[in-house]
Order: structure tokens, then C-alpha cells, then sequence
């Protein structure tokens, strides 16, 4: 299950990606046409001021967090949700 959180960063993630194929310090023998490839997802892609929109008007699907969530507040957490929706099966049964 991916969580709203973790879309967003994979949305970033792919955009540090795509902006270090292009720069060729960092990757310095990435192929022409890979580069090219790189520069035409980047030139529509959202940016920082867009994703922030999205995700204020549907955090369902695409929540900043600032910080990367830790590990264990993210274990609790599902754990919290998997137990509150299981609770809410035995109500309706």
C-alpha cells in the first residue's frame, strides 16, 4: 500500500532523477538520447508550487510532510489504521 506521503517524495524523487541525467558532472556517461529523454519529462513536469496545490487540495492522494516519515512512527501508524478499520468491520458485522 502506498501511502500519500510516499507518492509525493516518488514525484520528487523522479525529478532529482530526471534533473541529475542532465547534468553530466553527476552522470557523466549517460547516452544523448537519454539525456533528451530526461529534459522532456522535466519540461511539463509540476513544480514545487503545483505538487504543494495538489497536495493541499487532495492530501488523500499527495501529502507533504517536510521531513522523511521515520520508520517506526510509520509502523505504528498502519498498525493504528489496520486496527481501526478492523474495528469498524466488527461493527458493521
Amino acid at each position: 500500500m502506498t501511502l500519500p506521503d510516499e507518492r509525493y517524495r516518488a514525484i520528487m524523487y523522479a525529478k532529482q532523477f530526471c534533473e541529475d541525467l542532465l547534468d553530466t558532472k553527476k552522470t557523466p556517461r549517460v547516452p544523448r538520447d537519454i539525456r533528451r529523454r530526461a529534459l522532456g519529462v522535466l519540461r511539463h513536469f509540476p513544480d514545487d508550487y503545483y505538487l504543494s496545490m495538489l497536495a493541499e487540495a487532495r492530501p488523500d492522494i499527495l501529502e507533504y510532510r517536510g521531513e522523511p516519515i521515520e520508520p517506526l512512527y510509520r509502523m505504528i501508524r498502519d498498525y493504528e489504521e489496520i486496527k481501526e478499520n478492523s474495528d469498524v468491520r466488527k461493527q458493521k458485522s
